[in-house]
């Protein structure tokens, strides 16, 4: 059990609430595709009195002194980071995925240029040029769509799209597409038309360190990533570019964007790194993928639409509207009920809109973390069916949640 004791005699109030967070943690199904759970030993790094620490600037180049430690630690993270990812160089100062792109931006592109994107309704992120974010604002951003029957990207519409629209920089990269992407040929296309490449493996990164996803390292100017999600990290992110553009991406990041780095988080990043360099790792990366395949499976043989038709990932996003005609929010809102945590989410060609989608993405990161096997997922998957078919049943809806929490009874977290 994690010890909170100095944290119930110092404030009884957030003591409530994180134990009240941990018990929906330990007796729930948390279902969200970009959440897992990391180790007591990352918890601890976060923990740590590393947290006290100002530390500007770089490994040998620090603005204030006392920084010996942080630089072995950070050092350390740099190479890990390197190892696992074959990369030529690493930062990993970034505070969150969001930052890491827009030192990439900084680095690479100037206002007002056009770029390039997964479109945000057919899976794109924000930071890829979503109207509502920065990356529109600042840029003259260019969203290409999905294929409207298949659901996957149609790599000679990108191909016309660059040659329509030159961008200086392309992104490859999603948050809520099911399938792989084929970094090479985005390279060529970024190439055909004097582009810039990046790569945001956020949500792969594990399947790309264990060579379980086409590795998009050869091919990219530069790689971005979180340290949470399927790394099991914390909160942070890292930016692994060629070594000709390292020194551009190391200014973006400072003094460019930031200032201190969390120096807490970067030693938690150092030992989520550690753990995936171990073999147990990709064993688990192998399980996330048959159980997200298993779930999809087990959602179209209770006729829910799976996007696309299925998975090549750990993610699973589904049309419940257009099968069960039930919105993706009050699905949502049901699945909560019962204890099984995923979020609701625009599906390709959606009529409806991004706060009241049609969809709902969930992902078997977490629950494979937890020690589920294919047999649980396929529970798992009758279950939320079980709820989107009856959202307004409150006693099925209770038996659900009573067969979740005797579930997660036989595969505790370690707090």
């Amino acid at each position: 059990m994690q010890d909170l004791s100095a944290i119930k005699e110092s404030d009884p109030e957030i003591y409530a609430a994180l134990c009240a967070e941990m018990d929906r943690q330990q007796h729930g199904i948390e279902m969200i595709p970009s959440e897992n759970y990391v180790s007591k030993a990352v918890i601890s790094a976060i923990g740590s009195v590393l947290t006290n620490k100002y530390s500007e600037g770089y490994a040998k180049k620090r603005y204030y002194g006392g920084n010996e430690n942080i630089d072995t630690i950070e050092q350390l993270a740099i190479e890990r980071a390197k190892a696992l990812f074959h990369s030529e160089h690493a930062n990993v100062q970034p505070y969150s995925g969001s930052p890491a792109n827009l030192a990439v931006y900084y680095a690479l592109a100037a206002p007002g240029d056009t770029v390039m994107g997964l479109a945000l309704p057919d899976g794109g992120h924000l930071t890829h040029g979503g109207k509502v974010n920065f990356s529109a604002h600042w840029f003259n951003a260019v969203g290409y769509p999905v294929d409207p029957v298949s659901c996957r990207i149609d790599y000679d519409v990108v191909w016309q799209m660059a040659k329509e629209h030159k961008p200086k920089l392309i992104w490859a990269g999603a948050t809520a597409y099911p399938r792989e992407i084929d970094f090479a040929k985005f390279a060529q296309i970024a190439q055909d038309v004097g582009a810039r490449f990046a790569a945001d493996i956020s949500h792969i990164s594990g399947l790309v360190a264990t060579g379980l996803h086409p590795d998009p390292v050869p091919y990219a100017d530069v790689v971005t990533t979180t340290t949470h999600k399927m790394l099991r990290g914390p909160r942070g992110a890292m930016i692994l570019p060629k070594a000709e553009h390292a020194k551009a991406v190391d200014k973006a990041v400072f003094p460019g964007l930031q200032g201190g780095p969390h120096d807490h988080v970067t030693a938690a990043i150092a030992v989520a790194l550690h753990e995936a360099a171990q073999p147990s790792f990709k064993t688990y990366c192998e399980q996330v993928i048959k159980n997200a395949q298993a779930l999809a499976e087990t959602l179209m043989s209770r006729g829910i639409t799976v996007v696309s038709g299925g998975t090549d990932n750990h993610l699973v996003l589904a049309d419940v509207m257009s099968s069960k005609n039930v919105p993706g929010k009050v699905a949502q809102a049901a699945l909560d009920r019962a204890h099984i945590t995923l979020n609701a989410n625009m599906v390709p060609g959606d009529k409806r809109t991004a706060m009241d989608p049609s969809g709902v993405r969930m992902g078997s990161p977490a629950a494979t973390t937890r020690g589920f096997k294919e047999a649980e997922i396929r529970q798992v998957g009758n279950w939320i069916a079980d709820v989107i078919e009856h959202v307004e049943d409150d006693a099925a809806i209770e038996r659900v949640s009573k067969d979740v929490e005797a579930l997660c009874g036989k595969f505790p977290l370690w707090y």
